[in-house]
C-alpha cells in the first residue's frame, strides 16, 4: 500500500502556504498541489475541501462565494499560524520531493508492467492473425482476448477524449467542480452496472 503523501497536518499547513501565495477557489488548490508534483500526485476533492472546511472552522481561512466559484483566502490568524510553524515547511518540502519521486517510481513501474502486458496481447493477436490452428479461432478464450482489447482500447480512447477536454477547459481558467462530481458519480455507476453485468 502506498504510504500519504503528507504526514499527518502537514497538508492543512501546506494549503495555507499555497493560500498566503494567493486567493483561491478550491479546484485552483488542487491544481496547485498537482503541479508542485508535477502531475504525480492529484488530491481528490474529498480530500481537499474537508480540510479547507476545517480550516475556515479554525477561523485560519474565509471563503467568498464568486459566482459560481467558493474562494478561499487566508486571515491573519492563519498567517500567524503559518509564521508560527515556517519551520515545519522546510521539512515538508523535503518530503514532497521524497514523495515525487517515490510516485514517479511508481509510475514508472506501473507503465513498464502496461508495456509488457501490452507486448503479450500483440504477440497474442500476432499468432491470432497469423491463424496458429483454426481451432485457436473458435476458443473462448481467444475470443475473450479480443474483447478485452476492444474494451480497453474503448476506456482509453474515452480516457484521452475526456482529458484533453478537461485541459482545455482549464487552459481557459476554467473547470467548474459540478463538473468533476459530475463525472465522479456517472464513472461510478457506470463501473457498478459493468460489474452487475459481468457478475449477471
Amino acid at each position: 500500500m502506498t504510504p500519504p503523501v503528507f504526514a499527518h497536518g502537514h497538508l492543512r499547513l501546506y494549503l495555507l502556504s499555497l493560500l498566503s501565495e494567493r486567493s483561491m477557489h478550491g479546484y485552483e488548490l488542487i491544481q496547485a498541489l498537482s503541479e508542485r508534483f508535477g502531475g504525480t500526485y492529484v488530491p481528490s476533492a474529498g480530500t481537499i475541501y474537508p480540510r479547507l472546511a476545517k480550516l475556515e472552522e479554525d477561523g485560519l481561512v474565509t471563503k467568498q462565494s464568486d459566482g459560481r466559484k467558493t474562494v478561499y483566502e487566508i486571515t491573519a490568524a492563519g498567517r500567524a499560524e503559518l509564521a508560527a510553524r515556517g519551520h515545519e515547511l522546510d521539512g515538508i518540502e523535503l518530503e514532497l520531493g521524497d514523495s515525487v519521486r517515490r510516485l514517479a517510481d511508481e509510475v514508472r513501474l506501473s507503465v513498464n508492467d502496461a508495456m509488457k502486458t501490452l507486448r503479450a496481447d500483440l504477440a497474442a493477436a500476432t499468432r491470432d492473425a497469423r491463424g496458429e490452428g483454426t481451432a485457436g479461432r473458435d476458443d473462448p478464450r481467444v475470443a475473450a482476448r479480443m474483447s478485452l482489447r476492444d474494451a480497453e482500447a474503448a476506456i482509453n480512447d474515452f480516457r484521452q477524449q475526456l482529458r484533453s477536454d478537461l485541459r482545455a477547459e482549464v487552459s481557459l481558467g476554467r473547470l467548474d467542480p459540478a463538473i468533476v462530481e459530475l463525472i465522479t458519480r456517472r464513472l461510478t455507476e457506470l463501473r457498478r452496472e459493468v460489474t452487475a453485468a459481468l457478475r449477471g
